[in-house]
């Protein structure tokens, strides 16, 4: 218990200095010049999907080459665990940890960024319209070759990949408590996730800046976004969740009340 709220506490000082007292924050690159942006989740939390569908494929839109500052990392394995005999059990069930294992996959076999995210992108796109299950027909869609991607599967590679995964995701500092998990050289958003492209910007030092960071700046969450507990995310422990939900349903219920009266 003291580990837990001594953990806690570490999460909730970073949080604090990252958003109360630098607005401005200013945050380095990567040796190469370019930004490290890495995005920890799992396959079937909707709301990793809607980021990867939704925000994430910005980076990748021709005219705005934002694509050019960031070294992007994708790491798929989110909230799951690990037993004693390294069996993996992910939040969302058995085709989370499938789909989350064939887009380690994919990362592995096509380690270029502009090879693998089409693939994880056409994936996610299924999520995102509650077609996961058709997953498979992204290999006639973007001509690739299926049989790798088995191969990795059913060989036990990509289940080594996972635990890499998982290692990695253990090792974050601070522990990540939800994903989507944004982090830009070394600094996690939290709750700001969906405003990355203004910190890659706020990184960026090159000279060559693209147009999508003319006039941009970093939006710090506001006082009245930090008291509201909704966020989209899938949170790592399901009790926090739950307490979350019903402090919701209880402030709603409240509001109701008093707009009645």
């Amino acid at each position: 218990m003291k580990n837990q709220r001594v953990s806690l506490l570490s999460v909730l000082f970073s949080y604090l200095l990252l958003f109360n007292n630098n607005p401005g924050l200013v945050l380095s690159s990567t040796q190469n010049g370019k930004v490290s942006l890495e995005l920890y989740y799992e396959s079937l939390c909707p709301y990793c999907s809607n980021f990867i569908v939704n925000y994430l494929d910005k980076l990748f839109q021709e005219e705005d080459k934002l694509l050019s500052l960031v070294d992007l990392k994708l790491i798929p394995y989110g909230n799951a665990k690990i037993s004693s005999n390294n069996t993996i059990t992910c939040q969302h069930g058995p085709s989370e940890c499938l789909l989350n294992t064939v887009e380690a996959c994919a990362i592995d076999i096509w380690p270029e960024v502009t090879e693998h995210f089409p693939f994880i992108y056409c994936v996610e796109s299924l999520v995102y319209e509650h077609k996961y299950t058709q997953w498979e027909t992204c290999f006639d869609k973007l001509g690739l070759d299926s049989k790798v991607i088995s191969d990795c599967y059913t060989s036990g590679y990509g289940k080594k990949l996972e635990l890499q995964y998982a290692t990695e995701t253990n090792s974050l500092k601070p522990p990540h408590t939800y994903v989507p998990w944004v982090v830009v050289d070394g600094q996690p958003l939290y709750e700001d996730y969906e405003n990355f492209i203004s910190y890659i910007c706020k990184a960026y030092k090159g000279s060559a800046v693209p147009k999508a960071c003319s006039n941009i700046s970093v939006n710090t969450i506001d006082r009245k976004q930090r008291a509201n507990p909704i966020h989209p995310v899938c949170y790592k422990d399901a009790t926090l969740s739950l307490r979350i939900r019903s402090a919701v349903l209880s402030w709603m219920r409240k509001a109701n009340l008093a707009a009645s009266m």
